[in-house]
């Protein structure tokens, strides 16, 4: 028989994520986040794009859409505490850069990452969305 874990409410517990928070640098393809809490118990994030990039022209942060996941930390059934870093994800976009190739390449390096998350994109050309939920 298992050991009960005194505290451990898995509603609790599964809602908990990490906030997913997203800004634009580039003058013509905005951002804004749909969903903005990627959960233990699988809720995606998700953030939207739309336009076409104006793309980056030298240094700097002009011409780059970013993504933030934030730290969080939860409870396992078995008691112990994950503590899950945070992540600050930033893409250099190139002159023309569809919503969509935005979407597929924030999705490209989040999915080689050694982190937790796993994201996919969808849409199209103008109006494109990255998926991120928790895979641990």
């Amino acid at each position: 028989m298992k050991k009960k874990v005194s505290g451990y409410n898995p509603d609790a517990e599964l809602a908990k994520g990490a906030e997913l928070t997203a800004s634009s640098y580039d003058k013509t393809q905005g951002v804004a986040v749909a969903a903005s809490k990627v959960t233990v118990g699988g809720k995606p994030g998700l953030a939207e794009f739309t336009g076409t990039a104006t793309g980056r022209a030298g240094a700097g942060i002009d011409g780059t859409m970013n993504l933030w996941l934030s730290i969080f930390r939860y409870m396992r059934p078995d008691g112990t505490v994950n503590h899950v870093a945070g992540w600050n994800i930033m893409l250099a976009l190139k002159a023309g850069q569809t919503a969509l190739e935005t979407a597929k390449g924030f999705a490209a390096y989040i999915n080689a990452g050694g982190r937790p998350y796993k994201a996919k994109a969808s849409g199209n050309s103008l109006k494109a969305a990255v998926g991120i939920t928790y895979k641990e």
